[in-house]
């Protein structure tokens, strides 16, 4: 089986970053956080065990768009 691997997408206009999951050739929409709290409990739902450990490592999670950790529009 191939690991998940989360994308973080930019900031929206009106804040907060939509994250999405890609296993199996296929892309799903997990939900919109707004900090790496609300992003730690969206990813333990989908199934990632202990996601704070990885937050910072590219190769479970990809920030795109702005810094890690950034969820307002700059």
């Amino acid at each position: 089986m191939v690991t998940p691997r989360w994308t973080v997408q930019a900031p929206t206009p009106s804040g907060g970053r939509l994250v999405t999951m890609h296993a199996d050739g296929c892309e799903r929409r997990l939900g919109t956080v707004h900090s790496d709290h609300d992003l730690v409990v969206l990813l333990t739902g989908a199934g990632l065990a202990a996601p704070e450990r990885v937050l910072d490592d590219p190769d479970v999670i990809e920030w795109r768009g702005a810094r890690a950790h950034v969820y307002q529009a700059t």
